[in-house]
């Protein structure tokens, strides 16, 4: 199978890729510079140089494809004018990749009991809306004869396979924790997100191109933990014997490129992979994320 597939030079896209290759699949990936066409090319990917906004182009690779994986940007709703429109009535893959940010709450370091499962309804807090309504958009697509699927990762651990090899959370609250002799939660930690091994997630992304039906969404998740255990770990792993030590929101955001400190760090996202498990007979296998931050950072 032909693949085209946006961000092939990012931590998801670059594993996901290496995976499809792996798999027999044939990769063109979109790359935004020469140098990032190189890097890609080595790796088996056929590189399209080219960015988001070339919507011709998008839409031109689309309908020369077997199957579409975006994993750029989950916020972009052009992408998908640019390119579903193109696979309408053709029963090809659109596979966009959204997070599980989408069910964040603002928590602030609190814990929370609610955990959803893939069909519960989501009302997001406005800072993730606009990503339900484009999740919303890709799945009205299975109307139009397109496979249309999207999954949600949670918070991805390990390392990854492609250009760029590292995750988000994971590295962001070590480098604080060397920086500051201590590692650091927002509040008390307490807010929990689920997690995912990144080569369980690309094994997940394999089953879908190979078999899920349109219209499907999937959490991706093997386990969850506090944003406190997490801390613990990286403290213990890092011969800070554990210790930790709160920090604001406002001082979070200070330290984060991210944006949105929030919803990234001090939030509470539980999910519950069950329709992947059931329906495409997904079984993550990989070590846990306590067990990861202990054999090494």
């Amino acid at each position: 199978m032909k693949i085209f597939l946006t961000g092939a030079s990012g931590y998801i896209g670059g594993s996901v890729a290496m995976a499809l290759l792996s798999a027999g699949h044939d990769v063109a990936g979109l790359v935004r510079s020469a140098q990032r066409a190189e890097q890609v090319r080595t790796q088996g990917i056929e590189p399209v140089l080219g960015t988001l906004g070339d919507t011709g182009l998008l839409a031109r690779m689309a309908r020369e494809a077997d199957a579409v994986i975006n994993t750029a940007d989950s916020d972009n709703r052009e992408v998908l004018e640019a390119m579903i429109p193109a696979l309408f009535g053709s029963g090809k893959l659109f596979l966009q990749t959204s997070g599980s940010s989408i069910v964040g709450d603002m928590a602030a370091g609190e814990p929370s009991d609610k955990v959803y499962e893939d069909d519960t309804p989501v009302r997001a807090l406005p800072g993730r809306a606009a990503r339900v309504a484009i999740n919303e958009i890709v799945l009205a697509a299975a109307k139009g004869g397109v496979r249309a699927v999207v999954i949600c990762p949670t918070m991805i651990y390990g390392q990854g396979h492609g250009v760029h090899r590292e995750s988000i959370q994971v590295p962001w609250f070590t480098r604080l924790a060397k920086k500051h002799g201590v590692a650091r939660h927002i509040g008390r930690g307490e807010n929990i997100w689920s997690n995912v091994h990144i080569d369980d997630l690309t094994d997940l992304y394999l089953r879908i191109v190979d078999r899920a039906p349109a219209g499907a969404l999937y959490y991706a998740e093997n386990g969850e933990n506090s944003m406190r255990e997490i801390c613990e770990a990286i403290s213990r792993r890092l011969g800070f014997e554990g210790r930790t030590a709160p920090m604001s929101v406002e001082e979070a955001a200070e330290e984060s490129s991210e944006g949105a400190a929030n919803y990234t760090y001090g939030s509470n996202s539980r999910v519950r992979a069950t329709r992947a498990r059931r329906e495409l007979g997904w079984s993550p296998s990989r070590p846990s994320l306590l067990e990861y931050i202990g054999r090494g950072l």
